[in-house]
C-alpha cells in the first residue's frame, strides 16, 4: 500500500518539473525559430528588391494582392517569397504569447488555483479569439 503512494508524488513531480523548467525552454525555441524565419525573410527582402517595388506599384493602381490561406503561405515562402516568410515567421511569432498562457493556465489547472484558472482561460479565450477574428477579417 505505501510503495502505491510512493508513486504519486513522482508522477506529481515529473508534471511540475515539465510544466516549470520545459516551458521557458520550449517558449525561447519558438522565440529562436521566429527570429531565425524573420532573419530570413529580411534577407530574401534585400536580394529581391523587385518584388516590393511591384507591390508598391500595384498597390498604387489599387490592384491589391488577394488574400492567401496559411497554407499558400508556407508554400511560397518555402519557394523564396519574402513576403510569405515574413508572414510565416510573424505566425511563430504569435505563438510565443499563446503557448506561455496556455502552460499557465495548465499549471493553474494542476494546481487547483481555480481563480487563476478563470482568468488565464479569459486571456487564453480573448487570444484564440482575437487570432481568428484577424484571420477573417
Amino acid at each position: 500500500m505505501a510503495a502505491s503512494t510512493d508513486i504519486h508524488p513522482q508522477v506529481a513531480e515529473d508534471e511540475d518539473r515539465i510544466l516549470r523548467l520545459w516551458t521557458p525552454i520550449l517558449l525561447r525555441a519558438i522565440l529562436v525559430v521566429a527570429a531565425v524565419i524573420l532573419i530570413v525573410g529580411l534577407i530574401l527582402m534585400t536580394t529581391k528588391p523587385d518584388f516590393y517595388v511591384a507591390r508598391f506599384h500595384a498597390a498604387q493602381a489599387q490592384q491589391f494582392v488577394a488574400k492567401t490561406s496559411f497554407a499558400e503561405r508556407v508554400v511560397l515562402a518555402v519557394h523564396g517569397d519574402p513576403h510569405s516568410v515574413m508572414t510565416v515567421g510573424l505566425y511563430v511569432l504569435t505563438l510565443v504569447p499563446l503557448a506561455r498562457v496556455a502552460f499557465s493556465f495548465l499549471l493553474f489547472v494542476k494546481e487547483r488555483d481555480y481563480a487563476y484558472v478563470g482568468f488565464t482561460a479569459y486571456v487564453l479565450t480573448g487570444l484564440i479569439v482575437g487570432m481568428l477574428l484577424g484571420r477573417m477579417g
